[in-house]
């Protein structure tokens, strides 16, 4: 096996020196403007084939022209395209849909759910399209951003996801009926990312709304998975949620496992969190150590650190983008170059491609529109301004208009090999590909605010500043801003500074015996814990939500290119 990987190694070497004599090759402001219009052509043709034949179903099937429920029957395609339509200029179009979604989905259905699906499509889809209502030219209530329509939808579906989580470990269910609950037959077995994939999402609400429940539950969750890593600090990729024991041991970058590290990055960012860095960064030690081989990330044996599958997945092609937000840009440089060629090699990336043998594995051979390479390309492009990043762009877009388009939207990739189509087009093609694509060759566009340009709260505080950068991409696509939620935390601070003022003025005044009585006591009976001190909180009250910094900071000083996350006064 080590001379077939060693053979692969050397022909990727090959093309890496060949893509990188080709850095020369400059993108003008008019072939970037050329390919900011083909791609909302692109959109426009998906979604309007979705309204045409799909809607209320919730995904297009392109290849039959109709339309189909799969995750939920929320008609999600329009909860995940709403706020890449405003990323594209089309303010009517957001409003609209914005309205239509308010009047018509009903998150009170029986039907089971993915608990982990619903959270980054719906509830991420709704958190982004509140944040962003006011900047489409919708009339936003008084309290914005802590209050408004579509929070309240995202709030109404995250707590129909709250009863997976009462299990002994705090780690949720995979599935949930949205009006039931959990079933009572229901599995315990679910993935690591369906366990370690709530801390944004969940962690926004609480912030936005004042209730720490989604928070509380988001951390308890990703606690109890950090204490079930193995001896060498790997996880695996399926474990049992009720017993906390790994069904399947496989540690890798890829399926299963991919968003939980994302979430420990960009969660240590939106929220200013230590210890979720802290976390990654054990994570990472172990990940290259036993799982990384020359730029490539194999999949091992949790326990032993042995291989046991020595493949890529197209999932894994975040990575790179991961790793340029805490600055590791070499690594990230020659592990892209990796996933470049293979993308080269096929015009997409294969669900899974065989390193040793360099070619797809058997029944693993399709590409069902995936933005991961294209996710990386976009942060890598920002971080570098390397122009082979805009190649990547402008190969994703000739390869998917050529492949995958029909007349009725774009159609998934059955066989990479051969190019034969699926009859199905994920609502996260609109939500990711499209929106990373249009990033990519947009570097204008208000989501890449460096802090010049933002507006004031109108809700809690005059002085609140929004939309000045900084934006936290969840995994699926959706933006969502920090300074809202430092906005709103500070809101419910200042409240309960007020109701701790409050109440000290109403209590009465202790007297000397009374005083002298309490002396006593304390020198028999052992001292009481404050309530603000005790590790289990009142019912009702909450921790304070550790305050960004400054809010406003540029995204490319907070972020990204040195790796500096945390300000010296944090």
């Amino acid at each position: 096996m080590r001379r077939l990987l060693c053979t692969t190694i050397l022909c990727v070497i090959h093309v890496f020196t060949l893509i990188s004599n080709a850095k020369g090759q400059e993108f003008t402001e008019l072939e970037m403007a050329h390919y900011r219009e083909k791609i909302k052509s692109m959109f426009y043709h998906a979604y309007n084939s979705y309204l045409d034949h799909a809607y209320p179903y919730d995904e297009l099937r392109p290849l039959t022209c109709d339309g189909q429920d799969t995750w939920g029957s929320v008609s999600l395609t329009l909860i995940d395209a709403l706020d890449t339509l405003l990323i594209l200029g089309n303010h009517t179009e957001f409003q609209r849909v914005a309205t239509l979604l308010q009047d018509t989905v009903d998150f009170d259905i029986d039907v089971n759910a993915s608990v982990f699906e619903t959270n980054i499509r719906v509830v991420g889809g709704l958190l982004s399209a509140h944040l962003l209502s006011k900047r489409a030219g919708m009339e936003v209530e008084p309290g914005w951003p802590c209050s408004g329509p579509l929070l309240r939808m995202a709030e109404d579906a995250a707590r129909k996801l709250l009863p997976a989580f009462q299990t002994p470990t705090g780690m949720p269910y995979g599935t949930v009926n949205l009006l039931r609950g959990v079933n009572p037959t229901e599995t315990p077995v679910t993935c690591t990312a369906g366990v370690g994939t709530f801390i944004l999402e969940f962690s926004a609400l609480s912030r936005l709304t004042g209730d720490p429940v989604f928070e509380d539950v988001a951390r308890k969750a990703l606690r109890s998975l950090w204490k079930t890593r193995s001896e060498i600090g790997l996880v695996g990729n399926h474990i049992d949620v009720l017993s906390k024991k790994w069904v399947a041991q496989d540690a890798g970058i890829g399926a299963g496992v991919d968003s939980y590290f994302e979430y420990l990055v960009k969660g240590s960012i939106m929220l200013q969190d230590e210890e979720l860095l802290s976390m990654f960064l054990e994570y990472d030690k172990a990940i290259k150590n036993y799982t990384k081989f020359d730029d490539w990330y194999l999949w091992v044996q949790m326990h032993k650190g042995t291989v046991s599958m020595p493949v890529f997945q197209s999932l894994e092609a975040f990575w790179p983008g991961l790793q340029s937000l805490i600055g590791e840009l070499d690594s990230a440089l020659r592990t892209f170059h990796n996933y470049y060629t293979v993308w080269r090699q096929f015009g997409g990336l294969p669900e899974f491609y065989s390193i040793p043998q360099g070619y797809t594995v058997d029944k693993r051979e399709g590409y069902p529109l995936r933005p991961e390479l294209i996710e990386s390309a976009m942060y890598l492009y920002k971080a570098t301004g390397d122009h082979t990043f805009l190649q990547l762009g402008r190969d994703a877009v000739e390869s998917i208009e050529k492949i995958t388009r029909v007349p009725c939207g774009y159609a998934s990739v059955k066989d990479i090999r051969d190019h034969k189509l699926d009859n199905r087009m994920e609502s996260f093609f609109l939500a990711e590909t499209i929106k990373y694509l249009y990033l990519l060759f947009d570097p204008d566009n208000f989501l890449h605010n460096s802090g010049l340009d933002f507006e004031l709260g109108t809700g809690p505080s005059e002085d609140c500043v929004l939309g000045a950068g900084g934006y936290i991409f969840n995994t699926e696509a959706h933006p969502l801003d920090p300074a809202a939620l430092h906005c709103c935390s500070r809101k419910q601070e200042e409240r309960r500074e007020l109701q701790d003022i409050l109440l000290n003025l109403s209590e009465p005044l202790a007297s000397p015996q009374d005083t002298q009585s309490q002396e006593t006591d304390s020198e028999t009976e052992p001292p009481v814990m404050d309530p603000s001190e005790s590790i289990a909180l009142k019912p009702g009250s909450r921790r304070k939500a550790p305050l960004l910094s400054c809010p406003m900071q540029p995204f490319s000083a907070r972020l990204a290119v040195m790796g500096q996350v945390f300000t010296d006064s944090t």
